[in-house]
């Protein structure tokens, strides 16, 4: 058998856990998490290489109802990117209902013609016999090829999932040197990490209120430290003042986390400054949303 490759979707309802298993499945943060619904806004591709194949996972934004310009941008970039690869992988959870959320992905996957894979994530918190109720649940959409149920958490049936994956792939190149884990600038990945801490440490309406720009990424000369200017974008004055936190503890917490992280993806010391400045109403503004890549 030759090399196989390939772009596999990953599609499901915002929180389902499709950040957690790409993160998984490369042992990097690539995409990030929260327990908050839309984290993801932009695609983001992840390069899983193995001796005889590379799969190029794409992490979409959570389908959901658009409230703004940025949630419209957010669900087409997700239903583009069904009709462009050669697998999808919709993930649900361990609810034992079809909910309308679901019922909606379904219809648009069975137009597409793209083969699919029924992921049943969380499958720690599912009982035997809810797992049956499930997967009763979806016989009747006959276009879904496999079913498998895994925990990206506990990294539990991933590589069965894998396996299932590269059946279905075709024979191809390879599309991306073979240490490359994604096709996505440094920059990006560092202020997704920033985001994914405001994530954590917000709470209600702020976090999606928020974008992160990255002003300067500079290695200095003769060290091995980077230092990093980062704005944090925000709606309101009021929202300002909740980021940023009682003397500046927020802020700081956020800097701290996100330093740690982006010191690993980059293997260097990192020197991160953070400010916060308010932009209002940029979900809804074309100009903003095209500044910080949220454009086709």
């Amino acid at each position: 058998m030759g090399f196989k490759s390939g772009f596999v979707t990953v599609v499901g309802r915002p929180n389902v856990g499709k950040s957690t298993l790409i993160n998984k499945i490369l042992g990097e943060k690539i995409a990030i998490m929260s327990d908050k619904p839309q984290t993801t806004r932009n695609k983001i591709q992840a390069i899983y290489q193995s001796d005889n194949s590379q799969v190029i996972f794409i992490d979409t934004p959570g389908l959901h109802k658009p409230k703004n310009k940025l949630g419209e941008f957010m669900v087409s970039t997700a239903y583009e990117t069904i009709k462009e690869v050669d697998v999808v992988l919709f993930l649900v959870d361990e609810s034992t209902k079809i909910g309308l959320g679901d019922k909606y992905i379904l219809e648009k996957l069975k137009m597409s013609r793209t083969p699919v894979i029924l992921v049943i994530n969380k499958m720690d918190l599912i009982n035997p016999e809810n797992y049956i109720k499930i997967v009763e649940n979806y016989k009747e959409y006959d276009f879904i090829e496999e079913i498998i149920s895994i925990s990206a958490l506990n990294n539990i049936n991933v590589d069965i999932l894998l396996n299932m994956v590269n059946n279905l792939l075709p024979e191809g190149p390879m599309y991306y040197p073979s240490d490359m884990i994604t096709d996505q600038p440094e920059k990006v990945i560092a202020a997704e990490i920033i985001r994914e801490k405001l994530l954590h440490y917000l709470n209600d309406e702020v976090p999606h209120g928020v974008a992160v720009e990255i002003e300067k990424m500079r290695k200095r000369k003769n060290s091995d430290i980077v230092d990093i200017n980062a704005t944090i974008i925000c709606e309101r004055e009021t929202h300002k003042g909740i980021i940023i936190g009682k003397n500046g503890r927020k802020l700081k917490g956020v800097g701290k986390s996100a330093r740690e992280d982006i010191e690993k993806l980059l293997g260097s010391k990192v020197y991160l400054e953070i400010w916060v400045k308010v932009r209002q109403g940029w979900r809804d503004n074309d100009s903003h949303l095209k500044n910080f890549g949220y454009n086709k």
